[in-house]
């Protein structure tokens, strides 16, 4: 189902997958109002085929979902290489359900009941968080970091990044050798719109440890205990 706002210019094209009827509704017609455009459906395997075959620039998706569940949707995108932003909205509201969605590679996450306007500011942080910027390397021992082409290589050698584990790594490097603070790695990511919640910092920055040091013998993300994260690399 599409819903279009022809008089207003889109700022995204957003994928909506909420199989709740009123929930669907309202968030189509917010959107909308809001100037983007909106797809929506009800069923995952819809939402994984609008996403194969269509350009968005946000996917907003429910974890309860009939048949194809929300966690294999994003697990599905992730592994097939298509790394659109992807926010869960959720009514699981326990640590370990909303880090499993971090785990399977969604950038953020809403717990219903939710202020749509607090949805519309973590869409427009997603949204900064992907859009390119001006051209701009960062070189930190093996590590080159390309903002121009969002291209990041250690040893030559190309790693696939998220949006959010890319913006991470961007500020570690810009301060590497220096101890960056979760708070710091939040409001780089959130802005105003950051509420505290360090734990998606830590689920980030696993994932980024797992993916920047695999299969080298020198670790260059570093824990320290109580303060922040440190990229090292002599």
């Amino acid at each position: 189902m599409g819903c279009k706002n022809e008089a207003r210019i889109a700022v995204m094209h957003i994928l909506v997958v909420e199989d709740e009827q009123l929930l669907g509704k309202s968030l189509s017609r917010g959107l909308t109002e809001a100037g983007h455009e909106c797809t929506w459906t009800r069923s995952g395997e819809k939402g994984l085929e609008y996403a194969r075959t269509q350009q968005f620039d946000a996917i907003l998706l429910d974890l309860m979902l009939p048949g194809i569940g929300g966690l294999e949707v994003v697990r599905t995108l992730r592994d097939e290489g298509i790394g659109t932003p992807l926010l869960i909205l959720t009514a699981l509201g326990s640590v370990d359900d909303r880090v499993q969605g971090l785990d399977h590679g969604a950038d953020d996450y809403m717990v219903k009941p939710f202020a749509f306007p607090e949805l519309l500011a973590r869409l427009n942080a997603m949204w900064r968080r992907a859009s390119p910027r001006p051209a701009l390397n960062y070189e930190a021992g093996p590590l080159a970091l390309d903002l121009g082409s969002r291209k990041v290589t250690r040893s030559s050698k190309e790693i696939d990044l998220s949006p959010s584990e890319f913006s991470i790594l961007e500020l570690l490097m810009r301060h590497a050798g220096q101890i960056v603070s979760r708070k710091m790695l939040n409001e780089h990511l959130w802005g105003q719109d950051w509420n505290g919640m360090t734990n998606v910092i830590d689920v980030h920055i696993n994932h980024l440890r797992q993916k920047v040091d695999r299969g080298f013998d020198e670790p260059l993300i570093h824990t320290v205990r109580g303060r922040g994260y440190v990229l090292r690399t002599g």
